[in-house]
């Protein structure tokens, strides 16, 4: 169960590129994570949720980190 929710997370971390927005930045982490939960065997509309969450929290807490 957790690779399902952490792996999918650590991927969009990792591949954080935040974009300009809040909603291009929840549209990227989205993608990164569905496609991560797809990959790991999950599902790819709670990846999809989790890295849109966690892509918006980390580049609007870490502004100076996030890839542009």
């Amino acid at each position: 169960m957790w690779k399902t929710i952490l792996l999918p997370l650590a991927t969009v971390a990792t591949l954080a590129a935040c974009g300009n927005t809040a909603g291009e930045q929840a549209l990227i982490g989205g993608g990164a994570g569905a496609v991560g939960g797809a990959v790991l065997g999950g599902d790819p509309i709670v990846g999809a949720a989790v890295g849109a969450g966690g892509n918006v929290l980390f580049c609007q807490a870490n502004p100076g980190r996030c890839r542009r």
